[in-house]
């Protein structure tokens, strides 16, 4: 199977080392420079999550931009679209169980597409991402339940490592078990038609970046 028919087929690809490691330690710089507290976000965050702000640092942005990253991307959406947004997130020493969610689209199937980007080595012990294949498209009559986590798998890896999935595919943090550093840029992108849609909130979330850029799958 080609792999653009595994990727509609699962949702997602774990892009391997698609980050310049020589970027790592500048993109660590920036997450911990731009953490704050739940209570400086327009909007509450958790409180088992460091969360940074940090769209405006320049390796940050040529991250976003990384050709496996947009090309992925734009595969998944499947028309001109845009980089909405990019923070940092971390769950703390015993925090960021999630249950399996879907992020949801927002006007049609595989309008908005998700990125992960971590800074540090990530497995089920520090709170790795699990999801499940398929299930943003799930077969005629067999929907698949959030609260089943039967299919779940985990994902695990490397610093320097991207999870880019479409945001109706179910999936989850888990919890930080044994303590240790589990950094990650969290990255939007959009099709082109929900920018005016897009603008409307995000100051709520923060987002102070210019996003006038349009990327072609």
């Amino acid at each position: 199977m080609a792999a653009s028919d595994t990727l509609q087929r699962d949702g997602y690809a774990l892009l391997r080392q698609v980050v310049p490691a020589a970027w790592l330690h500048a993109l660590r710089e920036a997450f911990e420079a731009g953490v704050l507290p739940s209570e400086r976000w327009p909007v509450p965050r958790g409180a088992d999550w460091r969360h940074a702000l940090l769209d405006l640092d320049a390796t940050v942005q040529a991250t976003c931009r990384l050709p496996a990253l947009l090309a992925t991307a734009g595969a998944l959406i499947g028309e001109r679209f845009f980089l909405a947004q990019v923070e940092g997130r971390e769950p703390l020493p015993g925090g960021g169980q999630q249950g399996l969610h879907r992020d949801f689209s927002s006007q049609r199937p595989g309008d908005t597409v998700n990125a992960l980007v971590y800074l540090d080595d990530y497995d089920a012990g520090n709170g790795a991402t699990r999801l499940v294949p398929g299930s943003h498209r799930p077969a005629a009559g067999l929907p698949v339940d959030p609260a089943d986590e039967s299919r779940a798998r985990f994902v695990e890896g490397r610093a320097g490592d991207a999870l880019v999935f479409d945001a109706d595919l179910l999936h989850a943090a888990s919890r930080n078990a044994d303590g240790r550093r589990r950094r990650t840029l969290l990255i939007g992108y959009r099709a082109a038609p929900l920018h005016a849609l897009h603008l409307k909130t995000a100051a709520l979330r923060n987002v102070r970046m210019d996003t006038g850029d349009r990327f072609d799958p």
